[in-house]
């Protein structure tokens, strides 16, 4: 059927190359696949083709195709790639950089509840990035993305507890402070795991 032009056997088959389901893994094969159906608009296929070109996955490394495979694909309504455009603006990789729209891109990722572009829309409303400062929308979605199990987020949120910033400015709270530090903790963040130490001496 892939050979026939079935755009859905075609998309299927770079997933059983790329996965290597009931056929020997194949990334190269799975890229070529991709490729032809990301070209009459699958917007999964240029998702899967936007981090093939990313990471050098069966294909030579091209930001510059990555960044353009990713956009593709938002165009025709995959939300998984609004993240990565974000990084992409932010760190200026295959597009000029820019904090304005790494941090558009971050807010359309974390509406679709990304908590990746949650924690990072967090580090924007605190560092001013693309936005103006605002400690009470970086406590928000720092929250948003801890409960989503963002170990990076858990800190930040364990942080802002521990501080008394943001919306808890008025009333600092050691419990919770604890408590976000011990799910970052569990999750693997270091920093936590060292100040999970601190607090408990």
């Amino acid at each position: 059927a892939a050979e026939n032009g079935n755009e859905n056997a075609q998309y299927n088959l770079g997933v059983c190359y790329e996965d290597g389901i009931g056929i020997n893994m194949d990334k190269y094969k799975a890229c070529h696949w991709y490729h032809k159906v990301a070209e009459n608009g699958n917007k999964n296929a240029q998702y899967n083709l936007g981090l093939f070109y990313e990471n050098g996955i069966g294909i030579e490394k091209d930001e510059i195709k990555a960044f353009y495979w990713y956009q593709k694909s938002i165009e025709n309504g995959n939300n998984n790639a609004q993240y990565n455009l974000g990084l992409f603006y932010e760190n200026g990789i295959g597009i000029e950089k820019s904090n304005f729209q790494a941090f558009y891109w971050y807010q359309k990722a974390a509406e679709n509840k990304n908590k990746n572009a949650q924690y990072s829309l967090g580090l924007c409303y605190e560092k001013g990035m693309g936005i103006e400062k605002n400690d009470d929308k970086a406590f928000h979605w720092y929250q948003k993305a801890a409960e989503n199990a963002n170990k990076n987020a858990q800190y930040n949120l364990g942080l802002y507890y521990e501080k008394g910033v943001g919306i808890n400015k008025t009333n600092k709270d050691d419990a919770k402070a604890s408590y976000w530090y011990q799910k970052a903790a569990e999750n693997g963040n270091e920093i936590a795991q060292y100040k999970l130490g601190l607090c408990h001496e």
